[in-house]
Order: C-alpha cells, then structure tokens, then sequence
C-alpha cells in the first residue's frame, strides 16, 4: 500500500469520524429539544382538553353547602370523576387556600394549603396565559390545573381545584419519554452514521481529487518541468496551497536562473582570471628565465631592462589580484562606508598629480575643472579615491598620445556632479549597456587591456553611496562616465 493510499484514507476516516461527532450532537440536542416540545405541547393540550372541569364540578355538584364542603353529594361525583380520568387530582379548597376535602389517600397529600393568588390568576387568565399552580402531593413541583369559584346564595364559599396531572400520569409519561429518547436516539445514531458516512465518501473524493491534480502539477516541476502552476483553486485551504506552491516556483525559476547566470559568469571569470594572470606571469618566467641561463653573458644594462619587466608585470599581477579581493568583499557586502566631509576637488587634484608622470610619458593631458567654492562631499574618502583611479585607469587604457584626461566638478541639485571625459577610441552603442557588467570585456576596446572588472567596482562603490554612475560614449569621439556624490 502506497503512502498516497495510507494518508487518503487516514483523511476519509477523519473526515468520517468529524461527521459523525456532530450529527450525534446534533441528534442529542434535536432529542433534548423535542423531548421538551412533547412536553410543552402535552401540557398545553391537557390544559385545554380538561381546563374546564372545575368549572362543571362547581356548577354541578354544589360542593359546599352552609359555608362547608358537602361531603355526602360531592364525594361520589368526584370519585367518578377521578375514575374515568386518573390524571385529575380533585381538591375543595376555602376562600384563603386551606385544602377542605379531596377524595385520594391521605397519605400521600403533601400540602394542605394552596397559593390562592395562583388560583386566583388562573380564573382571570385566558386559556394560553394561565400559569402553573401547587401539587398538593408534590410541594415544590408546578403543576397544571383547573380551578372554578363556588358561590352559595351569591357569596364566595371556596373553590374546586383540579390537579390536572397526577403522579400516575408522570410515571406514564416519563416511561412514555425514555422510550421516546431510546427510540430518537437510536434513528439519530444510524442515521448519523450513514449521512457522516455519505458525506465523507463524497468530501473525500472531492478533496482528494483536487489533491491528485495538485500533486499532479506537483510532479511535474519535480521532474523538470519548470513551467507547471497550478490552476483553478482561487479560495480556502486549496487556494493558499496553490498560491504558495506558485510562488514558490516562481522563486525556485528564478533562482535556477540566477543561479545559471551566476554559473556563466563564473566561466568568464575563470577565463579572464587565466588570459590576464598568465601574461604577466609567462612574462615573469620567461625574463627570469633568461636571467638565469645567460646571467653571465647579459651585459649589464640588459639585466636592468629585464628585471624592470619583471618587476613591471609583478606590479600589473598585484593590481589584478587586489582588484579581485576588492571585488569579492564589495559582492559579499563585506565592506561598509565610513563616511565623512571631505572636499573632492583636493582629492581630484591630489590624484591628477600622482597621474602627472605617467601622464607625461604617454604624452596625454590632464585637466581638471573645478569652482573655487565647491561644495563638501559626504562620502567614503578611500572609495571615492578607488572610483576616480578606476576610471582614471580606464581613461589611461583607451586615450592614445596625444589626447587629453579631464575631470569636471560642478555644483548639483543635491550635492557635486564629477565627470571623467577622455579623447580616447570610444564605446559603441550596443557595448555601451554592457560596460558596468562584472567581468564584462568590450571589445576590441578592452582587448588586452584587463579583466573588465574596474568598472564593476566603481559601480559597486556608488551603489554603496547610494549613487548611479552613466557612461555616454561615440566611437572615435572618447567617452565620459558621470555620476553625483551627496552634499555634506
């Protein structure tokens, strides 16, 4: 048996069971309440059926004869009366209540004075408004009854009073119940278990059919189908589970993605780390080399000139990899700014002098342009002055001898605009979008020229600073990157 067959039917039998619980209660409470219905309709139909008997035993039997009960004519007639119907209890009672004469065993009489208010109530009430009077047989136990005013020779004597439910009567009719709530409860169990039964079997399938299908799209996208949604479950339970699970795919896809073109770059990275760090390094190898084999035949401005190579291409591999730990902290958000006023003019100028021989020997020209009362920066001194060497650096790669470098610094709405523009070969549209991409090589403007990550990490730094970098370029024209930094 499958784990699918085993939790399907663990969910029919909760189901079922669930059911079945609150059919049961509800046949409880159905028996509850017409158990106390029966109740209620049988007293009011007693009432109605007998409510007049002390009216006629008042009018009939003359009861009381000079103020007293006149047991030698009533007797008989009450007698009978209590024969042919067992359920009356009759009682003479005097003007205050006092119980005169009844005809059962005295034994069992309780009481030997009613509430006359009752009495009184119940003969000015109407039919469906009288209320319960004493037993005298049972104190304490409202009963239904009958009463009627007896008059001799137009005064008040007493009353009849009629107990219209003995305890014969109770003792039939609490028989009579419990046969009723076995007979009621009994239907109600069975047929709870049926209809519980139907209905599981029907919710079951229901929810299991939708369950299927769900588990259904569920499968597929395990398999490789990463297009599967789910459909059609827009509310409850089943539209939560849906949701979820789309969402869900929706994050896996996209992380699958990101994950491939994470993949990607790391190929290219793998390949530009190899091009850019095995030229300076066969460099190396092959000048030392030279050095070791011919040490004694070189003369020695030879040496010089070979160990200045070595040493220039030690300088190049130094930056490549300082340039990959800066990278590698920027992408893991291991670096954090600590930013400060500074002015950034002091800073341009302090590097355009540290440029200046290196300027001098590819024969370009640097300028800077920056007003005398230019605003304070509020930025990371050393990131600023990683971004301007990069793009300085950039600016070198591209400008052949003769052109020119310049940085303008000018005033902007929420701080001071930089501009780095060089005379250099330019950038195409198409390769314009791409230049910022980490590891991104444009060519043939790049070619040879490093691993196409300066630029990346200028983005980076300004995304720290909260800030955008934008480049605008014409081939054969030189190229200008422009970014804001924020006013202290």
């Amino acid at each position: 048996m499958s784990v699918r067959t085993i939790n399907g039917n663990r969910l029919f039998w909760k189901i079922t069971t669930v059911f079945t619980c609150l059919l049961i209660v509800l046949g409880i409470v159905f028996v509850i309440i017409a158990s106390t219905f029966s109740r209620s309709y049988y007293t009011s139909a007693h009432q109605e059926l007998y409510g007049n008997i002390a009216q006629h035993l008042a009018t009939f039997t003359q009861p009381f004869k000079d103020g007293k009960p006149d047991t030698s004519v009533t007797h008989d007639i009450i007698h009978s009366t209590m024969v042919a119907n067992p359920s009356v209890e009759v009682y003479l009672l005097d003007t205050a209540g006092n119980i005169k004469d009844y005809v059962v065993p005295d034994k069992t009489v309780q009481m030997h004075q009613v509430n006359i208010n009752l009495v009184k109530k119940w003969i000015a009430a109407s039919g469906k408004q009288r209320p319960m009077g004493d037993n005298p047989k049972q104190p304490g136990e409202p009963s239904i009854f009958s009463a009627a005013p007896v008059y001799e020779k137009g005064r008040l004597v007493g009353y009849v009073y009629a107990v219209l439910a003995s305890e014969k009567q109770k003792a039939i009719l609490q028989a009579l119940d419990n046969n009723l709530y076995l007979r009621l409860a009994s239907i109600m169990f069975y047929a709870a278990l049926v209809v519980a039964f139907i209905v599981g079997i029907v919710t079951f399938f229901l929810i299991t059919d939708s369950i299927c299908r769900i588990a259904g799209v569920v499968k597929r996208f395990k398999e490789g189908d990463y297009t599967a949604r789910i459909e059609g479950y827009a509310k409850g339970n089943l539209g939560m589970l849906t949701t979820t699970f789309n969402d869900m795919a929706d994050v896996i896809v996209d992380n699958i993605d990101k994950i491939s073109a994470t993949d990607k770059f790391r190929q290219e990275l793998i390949a530009n780390i190899s091009h850019d760090l095995r030229t300076p390094l066969s460099i190396m190898q092959g000048y030392v080399e030279t050095l070791m084999i011919k040490k004694d035949q070189l003369l020695p401005q030879d040496k010089e000139k070979y160990l200045a190579i070595v040493y220039d291409s030690n300088r190049k591999l130094s930056l490549l990899v300082d340039q990959l730990f800066q990278y590698a902290k920027l992408e893991a958000n291991l670096i954090k700014p600590e930013k400060e006023a500074f002015h950034i003019s002091e800073l341009a100028a302090d590097i355009m002098m540290s440029y200046q021989l290196k300027a001098d020997e590819k024969g370009i020209t640097l300028n800077l342009e920056a007003p005398d009362n230019l605003s304070l920066v509020f930025a990371d001194l050393s990131l600023t002055d990683r971004v301007l060497q990069n793009l300085l650096d950039n600016a070198f790669k591209f400008t052949p001898a003769g052109g020119a470098i310049t940085i303008v610094l000018i005033e902007a709405n929420a701080g001071v605009k930089v501009s780095i523009t060089d005379t250099g070969i330019g950038i195409s549209p198409e390769e314009l979008t791409h230049i910022f991409e980490r590891y991104k090589q444009i060519h043939p403007r790049s070619s040879g020229k490093g691993m196409g990550i300066g630029l990346a990490i200028v983005k980076k730094i300004l995304e720290l600073h909260q800030a955008t970098i934008e480049a605008f370029s014409e081939p054969g024209k030189g190229t200008t990157f422009v970014f804001e930094l924020q006013r202290a």
